[in-house]
């Protein structure tokens, strides 16, 4: 007879300063995630609003502001923008290869790039390279460091200019953290083709969402995911979609925040793009071409 499944301890971290928004305070509720039941509990919990950061799933619990919002994006509905799909065309050539959970020093280089063009002085702008491995590696769930590389002259991968570490859940792909090369003399939009590639490739394996996070209005680091449709956000009431003259409203609101631009990835204004429908059985076009989905 097999022993039961415990429920888990949870515990409440002391109030510090918001990384989001400025004079705030946060403070989550986080559980340890082990045993043979963590990826069943880490779904269970990424359905109510938690994150997974390497064997722990937390979620804000602050006194008094309810900003953090938990989104995700209905994958075989997806609504790819014009805008969108520009960038996705700017970027068809590079090569994506799923590699399991072991972090490397190109990796490692390209995310403190990434972090002291984007996230100066964050929380993570101290991390060295043990604490890269541990991010990486210290998972009790199934997943993965997705990398996207341009090719070299003779096809074959060449340098890296973008990676994603990823859950693979059971109704969705949970983008834990990416990051990429923020100055590119060439291309813009890395961070959106990854965001479209998970996408077009949880529609080709038949998972209905894609879990961005939380979406912070006010916080300009945080707007890129309130511009894919469509998109469910996490209530009182539980998931629900984005109304879609909503969605439109807020995406416009993001034009005239300082520093959206970049995050962006520059090109057209936020709120002249045109919706094209991508049904399920052509929104791979709009992912990338050399895509070699490597099993981990």
């Amino acid at each position: 007879m097999s022993a039961p499944v415990r429920f888990p301890r949870f515990f409440v971290t002391s109030p510090g300063p918001c990384p989001y928004l400025p004079g705030r305070t946060e403070r989550k509720v986080f559980t340890e995630l082990k045993g043979t039941n963590a990826d069943e509990l880490n779904d269970a919990l990424s359905r109510i609003g938690f994150r997974r950061s390497q064997t722990v799933a937390y979620r804000p619990s602050c006194l008094g502001c309810t900003a953090c919002v938990s989104v995700r994006v209905v994958a075989h509905e997806f609504r790819i923008s014009a805008s969108q799909r520009r960038t996705a065309k700017r970027n068809a050539d590079l090569i994506v290869s799923v590699c399991k959970p072991w972090s490397t020093p190109e990796q490692y280089e390209l995310l403190q790039t990434y972090l002291a063009d984007r996230h100066p002085g964050g929380g993570m702008a101290s991390m060295d390279e043990i604490d890269f491995a541990d991010m990486v590696e210290h998972t009790p769930v199934k997943s993965y460091v997705v990398e996207y590389r341009e090719p070299n002259a003779d096809g074959t991968p060449g340098r890296l200019v973008g990676a994603c570490l990823t859950d693979h859940q059971g109704d969705g792909l949970s983008m834990v953290y990416s990051f990429y090369d923020p100055h590119h003399p060439t291309r813009t939009g890395l961070g959106t083709s990854i965001i479209l590639d998970h996408i077009a490739h949880a529609t080709r394996i038949g998972l209905p969402h894609v879990y961005l996070g939380y979406w912070v209005e006010g916080s300009a680091c945080m707007q890129y995911k309130v511009r894919f449709r469509p998109l469910e956000r996490l209530g009182a009431a539980g998931w629900e979609r984005f109304d879609p003259a909503e969605q439109a409203t807020a995406i416009d609101r993001t034009v005239a925040m300082p520093g959206t631009r970049a995050m962006f990835g520059g090109g057209a204004a936020v709120g002249d793009d045109g919706v094209v429908v991508a049904g399920p059985g052509d929104s791979g076009k709009d992912g990338l071409a050399n895509a070699v989905y490597l099993p981990g």
